[in-house]
């Protein structure tokens, strides 16, 4: 994959919440805001100014730049803690909201996880969560099956992507309310497209 264009790691999170989503926004190159996205921005805005800082033996460092060669991933973590004595590191990405039911987030943070462990060349075992609405951290751990999952989102991701395809809408209520591209998508209407024979024979009686 190290010929190919790297994919943002953001990219994981949109694939597994949506995969029209992930091609809307990657392959189309759309984007639209609503108060959920503007609210996140305004978070990370807040956490991702560059800087390092340290604090009872913890190392932190903000805005770190990220690659991973291995599956050609590329991104930005909001923050990594080196804690002594072996300084190995610690992702935490800020999130608005809270926990979700699926596992995009994680996949995302487990997608720092490996970046870092082939930067750094130590194996990164959890990461944390912030979510801005509870306020505190979920811990995660970058387990075998969080690490296979991540792994084959990555490569459908790039499938995608090099295929140039969107895939088509499927209208489900309580996640597509949660999307920006709602309007774009118009996933109502297209998941279920008026019959043209019954727009024939409307027109031909009239």
């Amino acid at each position: 994959m190290e010929d190919e264009d790297p994919i943002p790691l953001s990219a994981l999170q949109h694939h597994l919440f949506c995969p029209r989503q992930c091609a809307l926004i990657h392959v189309e190159r759309q984007w639209a805001e609503n108060a959920s996205t503007a609210e996140g921005r305004v978070l990370h805005e807040r956490v991702d100014q560059p800087g390092r800082s340290y604090r009872d033996r913890v190392r932190t460092v903000r805005s770190l730049p990220l690659r991973c060669r291995r599956l050609n991933l590329i991104g930005v973590a909001d923050v990594v803690e080196f804690q002594a004595p072996d300084h190995r590191p610690y992702p935490v990405e800020f999130k608005r909201g809270r926990p979700k039911a699926h596992r995009a987030d994680e996949v995302q943070l487990c997608a720092q996880a490996l970046c870092l462990e082939e930067m750094f060349g130590q194996p990164v075992m959890e990461g944390a969560l912030f979510y801005g609405e509870k306020r505190r951290r979920m811990a995660v751990a970058f387990d075998t099956e969080l690490r296979t999952l991540t792994e084959r989102v990555a490569a459908d991701v790039h499938t995608m992507i090099d295929q140039g395809r969107t895939p088509p809408p499927v209208h489900e209520p309580s996640r597509c309310r949660q999307c920006s591209l709602i309007d774009l998508c118009q996933p109502r209407r297209l998941a279920a497209p008026p019959s043209v024979a019954d727009w024939l024979r409307r027109h031909l009686r009239d």
